[in-house]
């Protein structure tokens, strides 16, 4: 049974009653010396009751507060990991031959871009390089290519730029994070090498934010590791850094893994609905949040279930019947040797039910 902390009333009221048994005929009233006295005990006595209580949360890492939690994971070899900026490329046009330095800086929106390479304009008059976002975060992450500005554009390079894939870029870890790592390493120790301790490796290095793990996907002694950042494809830097790590921690006997990025595989998703007492306009935001909260948890390798699709937009509010399209089937990526896809939402099209 745990323990109850008592309140400071119970405790004022305790120690008038103490009081009272020992001084039958003491004063023990509001306006008493006994009781400014007892108050001003109680006081004290519920504040070391508090900090007990504080005490008590420290000791187990779930109910720690941050910078105990830290000393817990530091004690199995844990720390938290640090935001990563996202990195990609500027790809900018100009004259041939002229030179793209490194350090040259693209804005988009509030956001800034350097380049960490240098390069040159080539015979077609472009030139693509390496870059990095100037604030960790996931922020900076760009799908695709977006138009951007040079700030400064040497001589013979245009002003205009595009940013390129950025990606990679993720925040702090959050408490949360550190606990479930924390968590897992008790749970389940190292193993001299398993499943488990891979996707450990590769979860302690930043930029990381979920690993999978696929053991002998490109045959026997293979063991390959799908990472993702921020629900999103890492960057070419965190994919090289986590094999380094991997590399360095893995068995000896065990020369054979391979860190990789999923092969994005977006689903178009195509609903008619009849709704009952909110209009199409109100709907459709409702039913591309459910869709994408359903979309964002699932992981590399597995498959879409179009009967759970249809479920989920048959459970938002307002809809009383719906009848999906697009997909016409499950959506079950492809996990062979040659490629991991990633089921991803894309373009979700509401209309009337006939």
């Amino acid at each position: 049974m745990p323990f109850i902390v008592p309140s400071f009333a119970k405790i004022r009221d305790d120690l008038l009653r103490d009081l009272k048994n020992q001084l039958p005929d003491a004063d023990v009233g509001p306006d008493s010396d006994f009781f400014i006295r007892a108050t001003s005990v109680a006081s004290a006595v519920e504040g070391l009751y508090q900090h007990q209580a504080w005490i008590v949360r420290q000791i187990f890492p779930d109910t720690a507060d941050r910078e105990y939690l830290e000393l817990h994971a530091r004690t199995r070899g844990l720390s938290r990991k640090a935001a990563v900026a996202a990195q990609g490329f500027i790809a900018v046009t100009g004259t041939p031959g002229a030179a793209v330095p490194t350090g040259l800086t693209a804005k988009l929106g509030s956001m800034s871009y350097v380049t960490t390479h240098a390069g040159v304009i080539d015979a077609n008059g472009t030139a693509s390089v390496a870059a990095t976002a100037g604030v960790a975060g996931i922020a900076g992450n760009v799908e695709g290519s977006v138009a951007g500005e040079l700030m400064a554009a040497p001589p013979g390079v245009t002003s205009q730029a595009a940013i390129v894939n950025m990606r990679g870029g993720v925040e702090e870890e959050s408490d949360s994070e550190l606990l479930a790592r924390l968590l897992e390493l008790i749970r389940r120790p190292p193993a001299g090498g398993n499943k488990y301790d891979y996707r450990r490796w590769a979860m302690a290095v930043a930029g990381v934010t979920a690993a999978f793990v696929y053991p002998l996907r490109r045959g026997l002694g293979t063991v390959d590791i799908v990472i993702t950042s921020a629900g999103g494809l890492p960057s070419a830097a965190t994919i090289a850094a986590v094999q380094n790590y991997i590399d360095d921690m893995r068995p000896v006997t065990a020369k054979n893994s391979l860190v990789l990025a999923p092969t994005l595989k977006v689903v178009d998703v195509t609903v008619a609905v009849q709704l009952s007492g909110i209009t199409l306009a109100t709907a459709k935001p409702q039913i591309e949040a459910t869709l994408g909260t359903y979309f964002s948890q699932l992981a590399p390798g597995e498959t879409a279930i179009k009967s759970r699709i249809e479920a989920l937009i048959t459970n938002v509010s307002g809809v009383a019947d719906r009848a999906v399209t697009l997909p016409v089937a499950n959506v079950i990526p492809t996990v062979d040797a040659g490629v991991v896809e990633w089921v991803r939402l894309g373009t979700v099209t509401v209309v009337p039910l006939q």
